[in-house]
Formats: structure tokens, C-alpha cells, sequence
């Protein structure tokens, strides 16, 4: 497996974007394993404090990505080493482009709307030809979903033997039905990446490559989407900011009894 650091109790991935995607490529395949990836940003990290579930399920995925500026600087505060975001759009684009080149491989897309899914199936087509597009599914948008709901979702992935899931709901609602599906469905590697199907269609503009080199990604879509976005910035942002501050209070302060009862 690829290196990883202890972020506020996760373990997320500490590498560049190409060997991460290497990584998964090689996963899938050799191994006969169900893995999955899921992404942590400084909100997604304080709604895991209240939703235990979720965080169950973000400590259960194979690959958890650095997906937030927030999370590279908690890395630098607290002593680590990574040097880079990778969003999801970021392993959606690096991961089809390699299942393209390499051939024998397909996807699935379950979330968003049938509209979006039917552009992702026709600008999948065009980009990777190499890769069979197996399905899509777009559930009722709710909470939470019935036992039939889930099983009949189950079985239309199963049906399609797809080998790569590409979950495109809201956080945490993805994460948490990876981890409490991925025993039933039949694929050997699962992705949740939220917005990553707007974003691919054009239905959702990502910003400027000046503000996603300078980790202020989230500037233009707060001005965008105000009321969706602010809770993000004006709540989970500065108590994010406090576990790591208080992360590192806590580490200088083990470090300083060690060496004096070492003494």
C-alpha cells in the first residue's frame, strides 16, 4: 500500500496523484479484494464528529484523500509531510484515464440525476473508449432509502458485472452506503466522489485552475452557492482549525514530559 499520515485520528494518503492512482490500478488488478476511496476535507472531519456512522465508514475505506487545503495544512501544523490536495475529480480523471489505456475494464455510475448520468454515459463514450460503460442508477434523492430501494439498486450494479462504482451523492450519504453495500455488490473498487458527476458533465463549473493551485478552490463556489457552502466555511473550518491546534498543543506537551523523564 501507498504511505500514508495520521491526520486528527485518519489516515490519509500522503503521495502524489499519479501513485495513488497507480496504486488502485494495481489493486484492481491483482486483487480479488472490494476496496474503496472516499475523500476528507476539514467539513467532512467535523460532521464525523457527530455522525458516528460516517465516521465508521470514512475508517473503513482503503484510500482516504487529502481533498480540502485545510487537510495540507493540518498536515504542516502537525508535522507531516503532505505536500498536496487530491480531490476526487482529481482520481476520477487519473483512474478512467488508465482503465482507458489499459483496456478490459468498466464503471458504473450510481447518483445524481438520469438527465446527468445520460451526458456521463455519451462524454464517457467519447473520452474512454476502452472502457465498457456498464450502467447507471439514480436514486430517489432522500436521506435515507428502504430495503427495497437498496436492493434493487444492488442488483442493477450486480447485473452490469461492473468492476469500478462511481458513487456521486452528497456527503456523508455516499460514504455510508458504500460502507454498508460493498459487501453485496459484485465490483472490485468503489469511489465517493460528490460533485465529481456535475463537474464531469459541466452541469457544475470547477474554479479557475489560479484558485485550485492556490487551495482557495472553495472561494468561488461560496460566492456561487452561499447558502449551501457557508456552514462549511464559517463553522467546520474554524473547529477544524481548533482539533488541529489542540492536536498540536497536545503533542508538544507529550514530547516535552518524555524528555524530561528521560532525563
Amino acid at each position: 500500500m501507498i504511505n500514508c499520515q495520521d491526520v486528527l485520528g485518519y489516515q490519509v494518503v500522503n503521495c502524489a496523484l499519479d501513485t495513488c492512482a497507480d496504486s488502485i490500478l494495481r489493486e484492481l488488478s491483482v486483487s480479488s479484494a472490494k476496496q474503496w476511496l472516499a475523500c476528507i476535507n476539514p467539513h467532512s472531519y467535523v460532521t464525523a464528529l457527530n455522525e458516528n456512522e460516517f465516521n465508521e465508514a470514512l475508517h473503513a475505506a482503503n484510500w482516504i484523500i487529502p481533498d480540502g487545503q485545510g487537510i495540507v495544512l493540518a498536515s504542516k501544523i502537525l508535522g507531516g509531510s503532505i505536500q498536496e490536495r487530491l480531490t476526487g475529480s482529481d482520481i476520477f480523471y487519473a483512474l478512467n484515464s488508465r482503465l482507458n489505456k489499459s483496456g478490459g475494464f468498466s464503471v458504473f455510475f450510481l447518483g445524481s440525476t438520469q438527465e446527468c448520468l445520460d451526458d456521463i454515459r455519451i462524454k464517457m463514450t467519447r473520452d474512454y473508449p476502452n472502457i465498457r460503460f456498464a450502467g447507471t442508477y439514480s436514486p430517489p434523492f432522500k436521506n435515507a432509502y428502504s430495503e427495497d430501494e437498496l436492493e434493487e439498486m444492488v442488483a442493477v450494479i450486480n447485473k452490469s458485472r461492473a468492476d469500478v462504482l462511481w458513487v456521486g451523492m452528497t456527503a456523508p450519504k455516499q460514504e455510508k452506503w458504500i460502507y454498508n453495500n460493498l459487501y453485496r455488490v459484485d465490483i472490485k473498487f468503489a469511489a465517493a466522489v460528490g460533485a465529481v458527476f456535475d463537474f464531469y458533465t459541466g452541469k457544475v463549473v470547477r474554479s479557475h485552475p489560479f484558485f485550485q493551485k492556490c487551495g482557495l478552490e472553495w472561494l468561488p463556489r461560496l460566492i456561487q452557492q452561499p447558502m449551501r457552502l457557508w456552514r462549511r466555511m464559517f463553522v467546520s473550518a474554524p473547529i477544524f482549525l481548533w482539533h488541529v491546534i489542540r492536536k498540536k498543543i497536545g503533542t508538544a506537551a507529550d514530547d516535552s514530559k518524555k524528555k524530561r523523564y528521560s532525563v
